[in-house]
């Protein structure tokens, strides 16, 4: 019989089935060392080179397996830990109150001069909402700005009334349905930095007055001379007028050339007199009845369908 074969037969006992057995022996013997034969009394002396200090492994899963089928007591957490528990969860609420006021913040926008408007707030808006309360007010928490106008840490009543600044003033947007989130946190970061919230100087207040009492003057004066006749009214959206100029004139200050407007039926007539140029002379004509001829853009055409053509003078140039 060869060495390889013999080996292989002497150490079969010490096969993975017989683990079992073989362990509750080595245990016998740590407990007492003459209750095993003499064979594998000799061979446990020399697994452990005679050292006794081993702890037997049955009585130690005895007592873990006893443990866990034991009632467990309540642990009281530390008050440091519990404090620190608290105060993270304080600013998590923080946290999702300032992203509700981003996404909800224009339903409470300032944008009614005249106080008709009864608009409740909405309770998502509200302290109680968050797990807060008025005593967490002059607590500071942080604000997560990545915005160099808001400081990144404050008082909660300084941050409420940033976000009121921010979100609820005149200007309101709802913008957390953008899906492509580059543009999303780019008007995010319009709103935080406050460039929306321009601030004209008199003579550009003039300007707009005037444009707004022109888009409302023309308006007023159609309903007022051709009652029955179809015009598709700008009323209720005059700030189109003084909007779409401006962006003409800046536009002309970026070196633009020539702008094409696809508009509406809604307002068209308005945009053609107040930002186009036409002569309001002109579209009375035509609500009379009275055309010219050499300008006619096709039979059986309609007021609100033609457009027009002209050169705008801006500090870049003219635009077409």
């Amino acid at each position: 019989m060869g060495d390889s074969l013999r080996a292989l037969l002497d150490s079969t006992p010490l096969g993975a089935g017989n683990a079992p057995y073989i362990e509750s022996l080595y245990e016998q013997f740590l407990a007492d060392p003459a209750s095993v034969e003499a064979k594998w009394r000799d061979y446990f002396v020399a697994l452990t080179g005679g050292a006794r200090n081993e702890t037997a492994h049955g009585p130690v899963r005895d007592a873990l397996a006893q443990r866990a089928r034991e009632p467990r007591a309540a642990v009281t957490a530390p008050a440091a830990a519990s404090a620190a528990s608290d105060a993270s969860a304080k600013q998590g609420a923080v946290s999702r109150l300032i992203q509700v006021y981003a996404n909800r913040g224009h339903l409470i926008a300032d944008i009614d001069p005249l106080g008709l408007m009864r608009r409740p707030a909405p309770v998502v808006l509200d302290l109680d909402y968050f797990g807060l309360s008025e005593a967490d007010l002059d607590s500071e928490f942080y604000t997560g700005s990545r915005s160099e106008a808001i400081a990144k840490r404050m008082k909660l009543r300084d941050i409420i009334a940033q976000l009121r600044h921010i979100y609820c003033g005149t200007i309101g947007a709802e913008f957390a349905h953008v899906s492509d989130t580059s543009e999303r946190l780019w008007l995010r970061n319009e709103f935080q930095d406050g460039r929306v919230l321009l601030r004209f100087s008199a003579e550009e207040r003039k300007t707009l007055l005037r444009e707004l009492t022109s888009a409302e003057g023309l308006e007023l004066y159609l309903a007022t001379k051709y009652p029955a006749q179809k015009r598709f009214s700008l009323e209720g959206g005059d700030s189109l007028i003084p909007m779409l100029d401006d962006l003409i004139q800046q536009g002309g200050q970026r070196g633009v050339e020539e702008i094409v407007i696809g508009m509406a039926h809604r307002g068209r007539l308005n945009v053609l007199v107040n930002v186009v140029g036409k002569s309001p002379q002109a579209l009375f004509s035509e609500f009379e009845g009275r055309y010219d001829a050499n300008h006619m853009q096709g039979s059986g055409d309609v007021k609100y369908h033609k457009g027009f053509s002209t050169d705008i003078r801006t500090p870049g140039g003219n635009v077409h």
